[in-house]
């Protein structure tokens, strides 16, 4: 459904339009010097060569140290795949655990792909609406009300794709009650961890205690912390037999990530992380500017976001569609964003602020335009 706006956008700029583009779903900055030194060195020691389906140990190390520093995660290498980014860590979840007949609850809105993933292994998206009166968060007894027994998986996305929204400790809590109560497994999407805004906390749900970390897969990559979305290297954790079952499907589907690559990622973990706090001050200046924005427009109704770098305003008094609101906003105020439908919300429409001040400013300007000649 995106694809439409994005080549409309796209040929409207080789025209030589000023499009303003708040779709992106990626930092605007390049990678961070030495990561990008260590694959150069990775390449200049012959590091080309094919590799374990599980990953480079040497990363598979750093990645279990990071875990269990970070998120008192107890996860040993062999609780861990190295994927091609963070979207193929659940790709080969689903793949190698869900069968015909299987739900999982996702609530929306959803990051896109998860629905998609589900179906392709031929099992049954359940999908839990919530909306702005809950802060688009799912309850305890929206879950419990949604568990069946074809249950197999809730996915938790915590800092949200696209909303932000950040569950709160005391709400990771009372979910984890639910998983355990009702034996499920619990999918943590933690994609985005580091980007948190306002003394937010990020608690990983595996950290609870033994019982609920037993039940837990915890998705994860480099591509938004490190600014790698090209790089393509992402991970999973979670039980050793299930991590088996997905190095044995990734053997024979794509086998190793490219391995030069892995030695940039060991470098991101290891390595300083002062490049991490300066893309999230940029990510803290802009969002403070684009909400203040978003709420001074009549007729939009944008939450606060804690995580992340996207808003997700409310378009529910324009009468619009995400859809039609998206295209009229292209096509009048050269403005591209990304419609909610997409992630299962029809009344919202998502905005990056994965750009610069400047464009945040211009086109926050048309939007407001926008806005005033549909609804006055």
């Amino acid at each position: 459904m995106t694809l439409a706006i994005a080549a409309k956008a796209k040929a409207m700029r080789a025209e030589g339009l000023d499009v303003l583009d708040f779709g992106a779903g990626e930092p605007d900055f390049d990678t961070p010097d030495h990561i990008k030194l260590a694959a150069k060195n990775a390449l200049d020691a012959g590091k080309t060569k094919y590799g374990a389906a599980a990953g480079e140990p040497l990363l598979l190390e750093a990645i279990a140290n990071k875990l269990n520093r970070d998120n008192q995660l107890p996860y040993q290498p062999e609780n861990i795949i190295v994927t091609n980014g963070g979207k193929h860590s659940l790709y080969n979840l689903m793949q190698a655990l869900l069968d015909p007949g299987d739900e999982v609850i996702i609530p929306a809105p959803y990051w896109l792909s998860y629905p998609e993933m589900v179906k392709l292994a031929s099992a049954t998206p359940v999908i839990v609406n919530t909306d702005l009166s809950n802060n688009f968060k799912i309850t305890p007894a929206q879950l419990h009300q949604a568990i069946t027994s074809n249950t197999k998986f809730f996915i938790l996305n915590s800092p949200s794709n696209p909303t932000g929204v950040i569950y709160t400790p005391d709400e990771i809590r009372a979910l984890a009650e639910v998983i355990l109560d009702h034996n499920i497994w619990v999918i943590s999407d933690e994609i985005y961890e580091k980007t948190l805004y306002d003394n937010a906390e990020h608690l990983s749900i595996g950290s609870l205690g033994s019982d609920i970390f037993q039940r837990t897969f915890v998705s994860h990559g480099f591509a938004k912390t490190y600014a790698m979305t090209g790089w393509r290297v992402g991970y999973m954790a979670g039980p050793v037999d299930a991590i088996k079952a997905m190095i044995r499907l990734q053997s024979h589907s794509t086998s190793n990530v490219c391995t030069f690559a892995q030695y940039g990622a060991i470098a991101a973990l290891n390595g300083p992380q002062d490049c991490v706090a300066e893309m999230l001050s940029a990510f803290s200046a802009r969002r403070k500017v684009i909400l203040e924005a978003l709420n001074a427009i009549p007729g939009l109704e944008c939450p606060q976001p804690d995580g992340a770098f996207y808003m997700f305003p409310s378009i529910r008094k324009t009468g619009m569609g995400s859809m039609e609101f998206c295209e009229a906003l292209l096509g009048s105020h050269q403005v591209a964003a990304v419609p909610g439908i997409a992630f299962g919300a029809d009344d919202a429409i998502r905005i990056s602020y994965a750009t610069d001040m400047d464009t945040i400013h211009k086109g926050m300007e048309r939007l407001a335009a926008f806005v005033k000649s549909r609804v006055g």
